[in-house]
């Protein structure tokens, strides 16, 4: 590890932790971006993960990495050439929908926290023997939902979990009163349609809502 993780990856898992929802982004076009930031802050969330499943993802990361107040990091990582485009472009943290050695390592190269995908105990050891200790549990829903984290979390009782698809504000609470459960992962925020609409007021409304069932 660099002495630059060392210094980030606190601060980082801190808000995370207090924030505890982290709004997954898939945008088309990053002359959106900004407006997005804007809205998830009014919301009163300055927090986003950004995904590379568009070609837009490196610069709506530079552009709502601007906005004072806003934590911004990448998704849906699955090379290390990637890893490296979305530093550069400012993310500050680097999810993953699998466990990569490839991704974790050049992401500890670049003094950059990563929180890979798990789905099985295998890959929870695997995150383990790479040194790390929050995990994102991907999909939640479709792995079987709060009783699978709950049965994870039993034998590893050091690693955090941020479980993250099929997660919304119906079953947003039962999540997060999992003791190991430090934040989730979700789209309903900042939904597709939603950013194709250009509905900022929506996205704002969106966000309110779900930090009231916090």
């Amino acid at each position: 590890m660099t002495d630059v993780q060392h210094t980030e990856q606190p601060a980082v898992s801190e808000v995370i932790a207090a924030k505890k929802i982290v709004p997954v982004v898939v945008l088309d076009d990053a002359g959106a971006a900004a407006d997005l930031a804007d809205a998830l802050l009014a919301g009163g969330l300055g927090l986003a993960e950004v995904t590379f499943r568009t070609a837009a993802a490196a610069d709506a990361i530079t552009a709502m990495a601007t906005r004072p107040g806003m934590l911004v990091g990448a998704g849906t990582v699955l090379t290390a050439a990637q890893v490296d485009r979305a530093v550069d472009a400012g993310a500050r943290f680097v999810v993953s929908p699998g466990f990569s050695p490839a991704v974790v390592a050049r992401c500890q190269t670049r003094g950059v926290p990563v929180f890979p995908g798990v789905a099985s105990p295998t890959e929870i050891m695997q995150a383990l023997d790479a040194g790390l200790d929050t995990v994102k549990f991907f999909p939640a829903e479709q792995l079987g939902g709060v009783p699978m984290v709950k049965a994870l979390a039993a034998p590893f009782r050091s690693v955090k979990f941020v479980p993250t698809g099929g997660v919304n504000t119906g079953n947003l609470a039962d999540y997060l009163a999992i003791p190991s459960v430090v934040a989730v992962g979700g789209t309903w925020m900042v939904a597709p349609d939603l950013l194709a609409a250009r509905d900022w007021d929506a996205v704002t409304a969106r966000t309110r809502a779900a930090l009231e069932v916090l």
